[in-house]
């Protein structure tokens, strides 16, 4: 999932823009819905179509490749499905939809921990037929567990972390979270096993950075601006990665000016290295269902972090060249397993928050 993409733009905004221009984004407004986004909603005893409602926002805070919120939700009595939105495919990074059914798990498992919260139990299965997750929710007593509070929390953090190293009671709590049903979690945090993935992630990276369509279409999903992020709702923030926010004319330019494998390549190398550890999610089989489970997997371990003060974000280069995947499933002792996600992880600032479209435009 292509949340851990920086742009190269503070150099280039230097170079062909004022700070009267760069300052004329609404930043205020668009912090204000960043807040509004993540504040919990109250829901009147026995308001059973509010409380679904509720369930489907606290879902769609889950992360999504390019944060292209690529999923549909059909909610009826105790019944939710999650859908496909396949008007939000990405297919130069994802041409197989794998990212796109990752995406839809982790929608998934926030509907069932905030379900869980609100005294609901969520029983989530794929059913091919309908294309669809099928969430039948039944009632159970409420529980409130830290990963259903850190769901306005979770966040994709894109900046530096400093370089310590977790305990190992932190390592096991997320070791807890990074499995399922299928689906295996490879914790490596010893310094060569971290740069073996760096040499496979750079690699990667430069071949998608000379690929004229991954650029083209990353470029469609950048939000520049504070505003362009407001009218969208959608999108890579470029705030999000602590670049200034401009016009998205003048982004297109710095883009075109300082966008370059050699330069994006030196700041994964010291992220990776500044990083506690890399996580690295493997599916027994290679479908949908797997797909959809590794997901789970993925936002369990997400808000677990969250839980305990420490940021994560992808680095998914080795998953996404097809040709390069097998490479480094063999070099991780994968057999024919594959490789679905890899996550940095550490212990870093906040960053400025992604949008949400609101609730009404992902109903079906």
């Amino acid at each position: 999932m292509r949340m851990r993409r920086r742009i190269v733009l503070g150099a280039a905004a230097s170079m062909v823009a004022s700070p009267a221009l760069l300052a004329c984004s609404s930043k205020t407004g668009h912090e204000e819905a960043v807040r509004d986004l993540r504040k919990p909603v109250a829901i009147a005893p026995g308001d059973n179509a509010a409380l679904l409602r509720e369930l489907v926002r606290l879902a769609t805070l889950a992360p999504s490749s390019h944060n292209t919120q690529c999923w549909k939700f059909a909610v009826k009595d105790s019944l939710i499905a999650i859908r496909p939105d396949f008007a939000r495919r990405t297919p130069a990074v994802d041409p197989d939809d794998h990212h796109l059914f990752v995406s839809l798990g982790c929608a998934t498992e926030n509907l069932a921990q905030a379900a869980l919260a609100h005294g609901l139990q969520a029983n989530a299965a794929w059913d091919a037929g309908a294309d669809a997750i099928a969430v039948n929710l039944e009632a159970t007593k409420a529980q409130a567990s830290p990963l259903a509070q850190a769901i306005p929390l979770r966040q994709c953090s894109r900046g530096d972390y400093d370089g310590t190293a977790l305990t190992p009671e932190e390592l096991r709590l997320l070791a807890q979270t990074g499995s399922g049903q299928g689906v295996r979690m490879l914790l490596l945090t010893q310094r060569p096993a971290i740069e073996q993935v760096l040499e496979f992630v750079v690699a990667a990276n430069t071949a998608q950075m000379n690929d004229p369509a991954f650029v083209e279409e990353l470029k469609r999903w950048i939000r520049f601006s504070d505003d362009e992020a407001l009218q969208t709702g959608d999108g890579l923030f470029s705030g999000a990665t602590g670049n200034p926010a401009m016009p998205r004319w003048l982004g297109l330019k710095a883009m075109g000016l300082l966008y370059r494998a050699k330069t994006e390549n030196e700041k994964i190398t010291k992220q990776i290295r500044n990083s506690a550890g890399i996580a690295v999610f493997v599916s027994d089989i290679a479908d949908r269902a797997h797909w959809i489970e590794a997901g789970r997997c993925y936002e369990r371990f997400a808000l677990q972090a969250t839980v305990l003060g420490i940021r994560n974000a992808f680095l998914n280069q080795p998953v996404e060249v097809g040709t390069m995947r097998p490479q480094f499933a063999t070099a991780l002792g994968l057999g024919t397993s594959r490789p679905d996600l890899v996550v940095r992880f550490g212990r870093g600032p906040t960053m400025p928050w992604s949008m949400r479209r609101p609730v009404q435009a992902v109903l079906a």
